[in-house]
C-alpha cells in the first residue's frame, strides 16, 4: 500500500511581509513516486508562521477523504504546536499557559479540523539541509509568495 507524504514549507519577505507557503504531496510505495501534486499560495501581509501554518492546513484540506499521513515540516512551531501545546490551548479556550490569546488561533483552530479527518504522523527535518522534497516545498512557498511582492501597479489586473 502507497504511503501519502506532504512535505510543507512557508515563506516570507519581511515579517510581516508578502508571504507565501507550498505543498509537495507524494504517494510513494517505497523508493518510487507513483503521484505527486504541489499546492501554493501566499498572501500581500501575513507572517512566516502564519504560512508555515498554511502549507499543512492546504495539505490536510485538500485530501478528498480520510487518509493516512505523514506531513514533513521544517518548522518547529509548527510541529511543536501541533503534536503538543495545542491541547493546553484548547483546554484553556485558546488561551496560553499566562492567559493571553493564542497567536495565529484562527489557524491553529482550522488545522486541527483539517487533522482531525486523517491520521496524521507529523515529522521535522531541518530546512535549507539539501533534503530534495523541502527545497521543493520552498521553491512552491516562494513562487506562491511571488504574486505579492509585486507593487500595487505592477499587479495583474490592478
Amino acid at each position: 500500500m502507497p504511503e501519502l507524504y506532504a512535505y510543507t514549507d512557508g515563506a516570507c519577505s519581511g515579517n510581516p511581509g508578502p508571504g507565501g507557503w507550498g505543498v509537495l504531496l507524494l504517494a510513494r510505495e517505497g523508493d518510487k513516486v507513483l503521484k505527486e501534486r504541489t499546492l501554493q499560495g501566499g498572501e500581500r501581509d501575513t507572517t512566516n508562521n502564519r504560512m508555515e501554518l498554511m502549507a499543512s492546513i492546504s495539505a490536510l484540506e485538500t485530501l478528498e477523504r480520510p487518509s493516512t499521513i505523514i506531513v514533513v515540516t521544517d518548522s518547529a512551531y509548527v510541529k511543536n504546536g501541533v503534536t503538543g501545546w495545542i491541547f493546553g490551548w484548547k483546554k484553556n479556550g485558546w488561551k496560553t499557559a499566562d492567559k493571553k490569546p493564542v497567536k495565529n488561533a484562527d489557524l491553529w483552530q482550522r488545522l486541527d479540523a483539517a487533522q482531525a479527518r486523517h491520521k496524521v504522523e507529523w515529522r521535522w527535518i531541518k530546512g535549507h539541509a539539501g533534503h530534495a522534497e523541502n527545497e521543493r516545498a520552498d521553491e512552491l512557498a516562494r513562487a506562491g509568495m511571488a504574486p505579492f511582492k509585486l507593487g500595487p501597479s505592477k499587479q495583474a489586473g490592478a
